[in-house]
């Protein structure tokens, strides 16, 4: 079973056909990419008009390789019987040979895209940079019909997912070769994603996404010989008299993801054994009692007392997920974890992020998020829709989470307690924030279909609800039997 898919930057691809191209015959390359995008693109259109011969597809055709795919695709398709008409966005730079194979089939060239039933985005490959050009950007502006892109949407950065203006916003994206960040990072803009391989040996990622049924298998789950405190003993420091409902999310997650015993220090005590009394409170941190790993930061507050709740907690040997208003505090007071050595976590969004670094992310949320890691010798786990976790020597982690149902006021406090409880049981850094990320937003995905088959907005109450139910899917991936 794989455990993780790799993402590969421009030149880590470039570099890889480079040396594909010393092993195989010239045009090998491009066909086997055409062959893959129309073998897609039929079945798109055997899924949404019930066949494939007599329909129309429009080629959006730019300069270069990721022109000649498309134009190499429509020839493929055309002898299907499909009706193939080629938009020349620069006629005198367009792939002769692909050019020449899709009007040898009977593909023609027209200047409008006319009412396909589906459109190629041939425009622009992972060489290009920047958005749409005028004339593409009105001609696609105008499409109705799905778009199925070629490698990546136009327009939109690969290696960073940025957008600067227009863009392709594809149904699908058929991948050559390799997955690339774009496909990660700005996964609404890519729709579906398919692979086709054509053959390239690749180096080891800078980016990797770990497969759902891999997390399945390592989750911590109670052996024959386990007992409450062999799972991992998780603490909570968390809320405030103004803010007791993220103690209770947040103990309240740590409970769902299978923490054997959780112990709670704060001034919500009361709330988190109204809705959780099988966790064990108290007041303060230095009367908790024995745990394998702290949470600080959620509704906590940023007073001298929080601070100095934090301060004890950093100077323990535990692993230590700082989060929310522990953000804040770090951010005023760096020192605090810098040169930790045990295990720490950050768990900051964009704000945040800027408030412990100084500067905004700016567009690649990879190198920031990597930067700060090193910088300051922690995991940094950046909270969004891709969701990215950094630990210093390491490849950065990404979470894709296939929709923003937990962009909701409380659910951060969920995640801390789940990467938590991950840490008490001896799980690495980076894997647990990781992984707690995908249960997050899984359980979000469910909390929000679970009355609305077409999803519905959730609160972070709701979403806590799922977490157990989230493990149990990823524990049924890995073994279905």
């Amino acid at each position: 079973m794989s455990t993780q898919r790799g993402y590969f930057t421009v030149d880590e691809v470039r570099a890889a056909e480079a040396e594909l191209f010393t092993r195989v015959p010239d045009g090998v390359p491009m066909r086997r990419a055409a062959h893959g995008l129309a073998t897609v693109v039929a079945g798109e259109l055997r899924e949404r008009t019930g066949g494939v011969a007599g329909r129309a597809v429009t080629l959006l055709v730019g300069s270069g390789d990721n022109g000649g795919d498309a134009l190499w695709a429509g020839a493929g398709l055309r002898r299907r019987g499909v009706a193939v008409t080629a938009v020349l966005l620069k006629p005198e730079r367009a792939h002769a040979k692909g050019l020449a194979a899709l009007r040898g089939a009977g593909g023609r060239v027209a200047d409008d895209p006319g009412d396909p039933d589906l459109v190629i985005d041939g425009i622009v490959g992972i060489s290009g940079r920047g958005p749409l050009r005028p004339r593409a950007a009105e001609i696609v502006a105008a499409l109705r019909a799905p778009i199925v892109a070629a490698d990546l949407p136009s327009g939109v950065d690969p290696d960073t997912g940025a957008i600067d203006g227009p863009a392709v916003r594809a149904d699908v994206t058929v991948a050559f070769g390799a997955y690339k960040p774009v496909h990660a990072l700005a996964a609404p803009q890519c729709g579906r994603i398919e692979l086709v391989p054509i053959g390239l040996d690749l180096p080891a990622p800078g980016l990797l996404a770990l497969e759902p049924a891999s997390i399945g298998a390592a989750w911590p789950f109670p052996g024959p010989s386990d007992d409450k405190y062999t799972q991992g003993v998780t603490g909570i420091c968390a809320g405030s008299a103004t803010y007791p409902g993220a103690a209770v999310l947040c103990a309240g997650a740590a409970v769902a993801a299978t923490s054997g015993m959780v112990r709670y220090a704060g001034t919500a005590a009361a709330e988190v054994l109204d809705h959780f009394p099988e966790v064990i409170a108290t007041r303060q941190v230095a009367g908790t009692g024995r745990v394998q790993s702290w949470v600080f930061g959620p509704g906590a507050g940023t007073d001298a007392d929080a601070r100095q709740r934090l301060a004890e907690i950093l100077a323990t040997d535990l692993p230590v997920v700082v989060d929310a208003d522990g953000l804040t505090l770090l951010a005023a007071e760096p020192e605090l974890v810098r040169g930790r050595a045990a295990p720490t976590v950050l768990t900051p969004h964009a704000g945040e992020f800027a408030r412990l670094t100084g500067r905004e992310i700016g567009s690649d949320r990879v190198a920031a998020v990597r930067d700060l890691s090193e910088s300051w010798q922690v995991t940094v786990l950046l909270k969004g829709r891709a969701t990215l976790v950094a630990a210093p020597g390491s490849p950065v982690l990404v979470n894709e989470a296939g929709g923003s149902w937990a962009a909701t006021a409380g659910a951060g406090d969920v995640l801390s307690g789940i990467i938590g409880t991950l840490l008490a049981a001896g799980r690495d850094p980076a894997w647990s924030a990781a992984a707690a990320a995908r249960v997050h937003a899984l359980a979000a995905n469910l909390a929000a279909h679970d009355d609305a088959p077409v999803g519905a907005p959730i609160s972070a109450s709701l979403l806590a609800a799922h977490v157990r139910s989230a493990i149990g899917v990823l524990r049924r991936l890995a073994h279905p039997s």
